[in-house]
């Protein structure tokens, strides 16, 4: 049985094609439209097509299927509960429907204000010469009061933090200034969404009254007008965890703890109101028990992110690690869920393999001379993916 093996992929522009990921091992395709702008329904004509293009050439290989939706955006109206948020949920629930209606039962989505999730660097030299992302807290801060300029934003950071910023920032050149802002606001992979400093505090402002409370209100209203629906389509909703996994330029993060998924599952209690459960993000934090986690939330998980981060000399810096080290114990995650997979199994359930992707692989070998988005080379996340199928054969062939 195992793990459904998949990639993710953005698309007829990416770099990675649809035969590298069949070539690396995977049957599943992690996909979305993001060509359609945020909040406007997923035609099923524009679904079909998607379809068509993964399972082109399924009659002469191995077969691939457009197993998960990695995004269906949710709009900022919705995140603000400003008026039109019912129109948008509305346009959000026939999208389910279109994807139902075309044979798509897993869909994950975020609820990260503004920022989907952030880095300060995209080229981190590793020992071995290979580059991974990194978050560095000092040059986050440095980005926010020297180069956005956020009002109020000094009173968010330690004093001597601060003061270290603003040394640092005097001596970097205007080219390293232009690379931080864009990184910070590079957006998620994929999208068309693009972010500038002269229209971001204007995006930022838009949340000025909206605390950790407000955003957890507007984010259990959605799963509530969503999931029941969801549940009656057969299709398997998922948040994905915040990314980092604590609150930035003074925006609110709501799915970062294992306190914070306890809540919004009992907001729903549908299973279609699920969790992408992300080793990586959820990782960085110390005090969230991973595999605890699996255990405790298992009938939830319906998508998984296997990747792991290694937390530095700030507990807020952190880098992609290989998929085996870092500060993820990925055996006892792994273990966690062959184990749910296998009482599924038993339970007669329809989903007992659940999609996995090896996530944020590091530029090595021949991607390290192409353009690719950051953290999606071919060759990093095919080096995870053996690592991670290996790691769980050993552990099928453990077990009693």
């Amino acid at each position: 049985m195992g793990m459904l093996q998949t990639m993710r992929w953005f698309g007829p522009n990416d770099p990675v094609s649809l035969m590298d990921i069949r070539q690396a091992g995977c049957s599943g395709v992690v996909s979305a439209l993001h060509q359609i702008p945020v909040g406007e329904v997923w035609p099923v004509e524009e679904i079909l097509r998607r379809k068509q293009i993964i399972e082109a050439d399924n009659d002469r290989y191995s077969a691939l299927s457009w197993s998960v939706v990695e995004s269906l955006p949710v709009h900022e109206a919705i995140k603000k509960a400003e008026p039109s948020r019912d129109l948008y949920i509305s346009h959000y629930q026939q999208s389910l429907r279109n994807l139902a209606q075309c044979g798509i039962r897993t869909v994950c989505y975020n609820f990260m204000p503004v920022l989907d999730w952030s880095r300060t660097q995209l080229t981190y030299a590793m020992p071995d010469g290979s580059l991974a992302l990194r978050f560095v807290w000092l040059d986050f801060i440095l980005f926010d009061t020297c180069i956005l300029k956020r009002p109020g934003a000094e009173a968010d950071y330690l004093p001597e933090l601060v003061a270290e910023a603003k040394d640092r920032f005097t001596t970097l050149t205007a080219n390293e200034v232009r690379e931080l802002a864009n990184t910070v606001l590079l957006g998620l992979p994929g999208s068309e969404e693009a972010f500038s400093l002269t229209n971001f505090q204007s995006l930022l402002d838009a949340y000025q009254t909206i605390g950790d409370q407000e955003l957890r209100e507007n984010l259990y209203y959605f799963i509530q007008q969503v999931a029941p629906l969801a549940e009656e389509l057969g299709i398997h909703l998922c948040i994905h965890p915040d990314d980092p996994p604590f609150p930035l330029l003074g925006l609110p993060r709501v799915v970062s703890t294992e306190a914070d998924l306890d809540q919004l599952m009992a907001a729903c209690e549908v299973r279609a109101n699920g969790i992408t459960f992300c080793t990586g993000s959820l990782g960085v934090r110390a005090d969230n028990d991973l595999p605890r986690m699996v255990r405790k939330f298992g009938d939830r998980i319906h998508f998984i992110h296997l990747r792991t981060t290694k937390r530095e000399d700030h507990p807020r810096n952190f880098h992609e690690a290989d998929h085996l080290a870092g500060d993820v114990d990925m055996y006892a995650v792994v273990k966690a869920i062959v184990q749910e997979e296998r009482r599924r199994k038993q339970a007669g359930q329809a989903d007992a393999s659940i999609p996995m992707r090896p996530d944020h692989g590091h530029q090595m070998l021949d991607d390290l001379t192409k353009k690719t988005y950051p953290g999606y080379s071919a060759i990093g996340r095919l080096r995870g993916l053996a690592e991670l199928r290996g790691l769980e054969m050993g552990i099928e062939r453990s077990l009693p």
